[in-house]
């Protein structure tokens, strides 16, 4: 099995050094660091990581226009750490592009147990399914990191594909926001409801004709929302 290797872009050397080290006594071994934007978008092509660790204050910019950058070709983990804690700061980093947003002061074996998540989110760490799924329109490849609408790959970050493999494994069936948490963040998620909705909206940018009437993943209110194709 591949070795993941993990990408960590922040301008305080010390922190990713002790963030680097958390990492290797959990078995990772492919680790690249930058510390700045220029740094970080140049690394990460060379280097092509499977997770990336963005500082949202970096000397030349914004970790949020790094998280830009690397989602127009890649829709690996991304995420976020900062010293900023209000909900509107966490709120952006989701709706751009991040999958998790950690608030300093950390513990960086925290951080190694949330990477830790993200990989088995995007199955690194676990079996395959058997078979690719098929609902309607809608292709998911085996590995279940991968999804076609009408046999065009979609451009999805990890939670957005988390999100639509539990509707196309659910078709029909009301899933609410509470079930989506323990499916697609699992444990780590530390946000609050608002969290599924920034994802969900992305989501609908991507799959819907018409985003502002969406057909495919429908409200029901007070309830959650169901996969109807």
């Amino acid at each position: 099995m591949e070795q993941p290797r993990i990408l960590i872009v922040d301008d305080e050397k010390d922190l990713c050094t002790l963030i680097q080290k958390a990492l290797e006594k959990e078995g990772f071994t492919h680790i690249e660091t930058a510390h700045t934007v220029k740094g970080g978008i140049e690394t990460f092509h060379t280097f092509r990581p499977h997770i990336a660790i963005l500082d949202v204050m970096l000397p030349d910019g914004e970790g949020y226009d790094l998280c830009r950058q690397i989602r127009t070709t890649s829709n690996i983990p991304i995420l976020f750490l900062s010293a900023k804690s209000d909900e509107v700061d966490k709120i952006l980093g989701l709706a751009i592009g991040g999958d998790d947003y950690i608030t300093k002061p950390f513990s960086p074996k925290e951080v190694a147990f949330r990477i830790k998540a993200q990989l088995r989110r995007v199955s690194m760490y676990d079996a395959p399914a058997q078979q690719d799924v098929h609902v309607g329109p809608f292709r998911m490849n085996a590995d279940g990191n991968e999804v076609y609408l009408h046999d065009n790959r979609l451009e999805l970050t990890a939670k957005e594909v988390g999100l639509l493999a539990c509707f196309l494994r659910h078709p029909n069936q009301i899933l609410s926001k509470e079930t989506l948490f323990n499916r697609v963040w699992g444990e780590d998620f530390y946000g609050s409801d608002n969290t599924v909705m920034v994802h969900m909206r992305r989501l609908r940018e991507k799959i819907e004709p018409d985003p502002s009437r969406p057909t495919y993943i429908v409200t029901v209110k007070g309830l959650g929302y169901r996969f109807h194709v």
